[in-house]
């Protein structure tokens, strides 16, 4: 059976540093900085995009734009943890956020990206899709960064060998 510490090393490599695997996704292959980099990129794309995407339906009450971008938001996430942890959630988490509440604030033309409170009788999600978007994004990151760390390791890829018995040397 094997220890902690030779499971570590297979996921790793055999410093425990996941940016020495050949194995590993693309983005975990970086440096530290790098990959904090990787992180804030993320974190600004599913910003803009979900803030563009967040509206799309909201006026028929089927909000699949607002389900969309939260289901994006909460798989980027998932990646920026897996790749620097908590470190890279925060950093995510800061720029995603800083994108969405800009874009809902400072908007150089005449609509409003994220609209807000009306003054008469439209659908639900038509008047709360912005709320819903803009507190939603925050509240499925913190959830993820609750969420165990095991649940945000990459699994190696080594295919399995022939069983242990039936092994010659």
């Amino acid at each position: 059976m094997a220890t902690h510490d030779a499971v570590a090393a297979a996921h790793h490599g055999p410093d425990g540093n996941a940016s020495q695997r050949a194995d590993a996704p693309w983005s975990h292959r970086f440096g530290p900085v790098a990959r904090l980099l990787i992180c804030a990129l993320s974190g600004v794309g599913v910003g803009v995009a979900g803030t563009m995407a967040h509206r799309m339906g909201a006026s028929l009450g089927i909000p699949y734009g607002l389900a969309l971008g939260l289901l994006v938001v909460g798989l980027s996430t998932w990646c920026a943890r897996s790749r620097s942890g908590a470190v890279g959630l925060a950093v995510h988490l800061m720029t995603s956020s800083a994108v969405a509440w800009g874009m809902a604030i400072f908007n150089p033309g005449d609509g409003a990206l994220t609209p807000i409170g009306f003054g008469g009788t439209v659908p639900f999600f038509s008047e709360h899709a912005g709320y819903i978007w803009l507190f939603g994004m925050i509240a499925v990151q913190i959830v993820l960064l609750c969420c165990p760390s095991r649940w945000f390791s990459i699994a190696d890829g080594v295919r399995p060998g022939p069983p242990a018995r039936a092994r010659r040397d």
